[in-house]
Parts: structure tokens; C-alpha cells; sequence
């Protein structure tokens, strides 16, 4: 009697969004092995590190891979036909909003390019940290022949220095991280190995604060913002895919 043929155990994908204890602060960071597309997967587990960081934490920084924040909305997706298009960006509106209103303090490490809605991830952060290097950082929808959203001119507006508002939104402007701090993408830049110990002590600095609060005075300074958004993204939807 021969034994039965060894069958490989099933392989587990690795997850795309790992998110770990830093003492007090919930560290997220997104790698997918590419350029860190918002996929559907990618929303939803960035929704479940939102609400483990509310769980089980004070203070949340979000990172990327090494020269890789976030290329934004997947392609595949939002030429996957109107339908797609219209998911994938419902879905990444409300994402943006709760980590726009998320009450604990927000770092975001800023770990390479950013752009489209890798860049307005980093909108999100209360502090915006950047890795320097040749890293573009900017909303390069326009460029690339798609309209720029509500959801994306509004988080500008309220982040970016208003002189630059204009050249990053409509003209597309895409910034190495020097300027992009001028230009209020970024707070602040540190050498690329620096960056996460960076972030996780600015975050822990931002825990001292009483956190009722700050929770509370968040939520009222972007309130109107992501109201506004929020009542806004279905039609604004509606109006760019013609359904």
C-alpha cells in the first residue's frame, strides 16, 4: 500500500497593508511589491488599520514602501468600465475621509512618489513627513487626461499654500519633495532610513496632547470639507463618467 501523494500546504498571500504596535502608535504601511495602487484590497485594509488604530492605539502613521508611497486609484480598475470607475472611487472617497477625520493624530511618512490619490493620502496627515529623494509628489490627473475631482481640489484647497493652488491642481504640478514642502504637500523632509523613527516620534509627541480634544477640534476645523465632499461625490461622479 503506497501512501498518498504529499500535497504543498496552500500558500497565504502576504497582506498589502501590515500594520504594527509601536508602543502607542499604530505604524500602517502599504506594499503591494509595485507602485502601491488604491485597489479595492487595498481600501478596505487601509479601512481595517483606521479602525484597528482607533482599537488599539493613540496615534496612527501611515508609510509606503521604499521609494513607493502611492500611484493612486487603480487603473485596472477605473478603465475597467464606468461601473468599476464609479466603485473604485466612492470607495476611496469615504476612505480619504475617515483617515481626513480620523480623531487620532495622523503622521504620514511619505516614502516616495505620491501621486493622484497618493497624493492626497498625504492631504490626510496631520503631519507630513517625506523621505528626500527624486520623488514626485503632486495630483497629475489633468496631465493624464482626467478631470480633477471635488474630492481632490477641495483636500488642496484646504492643505496647500493658496499661491501654488492653481499650478498644483489645474495646470498638474508634480514637486520634488524640496518643493513640495513649500508648496505644503509636506511638512518637513529627513534622510529616506530616517523617516519612520521620525514619524513614530512625532506621533508619540502628538499623543501628549489630551485626546478628546484634539479629536474634537479636528473634526471641526474639516467638518465643512469633507461634508462638502461627501455631498458632493456621487454627482461629481455622475458628471465625469456620464452616468
Amino acid at each position: 500500500m503506497t501512501d498518498p501523494p504529499v500535497r504543498p500546504a496552500p500558500t497565504t498571500a502576504p497582506a498589502i497593508v501590515k500594520h504594527t504596535r509601536q508602543g502607542d502608535v499604530l505604524l500602517v504601511q502599504m506594499d503591494d511589491g509595485k507602485a502601491n495602487a488604491l485597489s479595492p484590497e487595498m481600501l478596505s485594509s487601509l479601512d481595517a488599520a483606521l479602525a484597528a488604530a482607533e482599537k488599539d492605539a493613540k496615534a496612527l502613521v501611515l508609510t509606503g514602501r521604499e521609494g513607493r508611497f502611492s500611484a493612486g486609484f487603480d487603473l485596472k480598475h477605473m478603465m475597467a468600465g464606468p461601473d468599476s470607475a464609479r466603485a473604485l472611487v466612492r470607495q476611496g472617497a469615504e476612505v480619504l475621509m475617515r483617515l481626513y477625520l480620523h480623531p487620532q493624530p495622523v503622521v504620514v511618512a511619505c516614502s516616495g512618489h505620491a501621486l493622484a490619490g497618493g497624493a492626497l493620502l498625504v492631504l490626510c496627515g496631520d503631519v507630513r513627513v517625506g523621505a528626500q529623494g527624486a520623488f514626485k509628489i503632486g495630483l497629475n490627473e489633468v496631465s493624464i487626461g482626467m478631470p480633477l475631482p471635488i474630492l481632490a481640489h477641495e483636500l488642496a484647497r484646504d492643505r496647500l499654500d493658496p499661491r501654488h493652488f492653481l499650478a498644483a491642481t489645474l495646470f498638474a504640478a508634480q514637486y520634488l519633495p524640496e518643493r513640495a514642502v513649500d508648496v505644503g504637500y509636506l511638512d518637513r523632509l529627513v534622510e529616506p532610513e530616517q523617516l519612520v523613527p521620525s514619524a513614530i516620534l512625532q506621533a508619540e509627541e502628538l499623543t501628549r496632547l489630551p485626546a478628546e480634544p484634539y479629536a474634537l477640534t479636528k473634526r471641526s476645523i474639516r467638518r465643512g470639507v469633507a461634508e462638502h465632499i461627501r455631498a458632493t461625490v456621487d454627482a461629481n461622479i455622475r458628471e465625469f463618467t456620464g452616468g
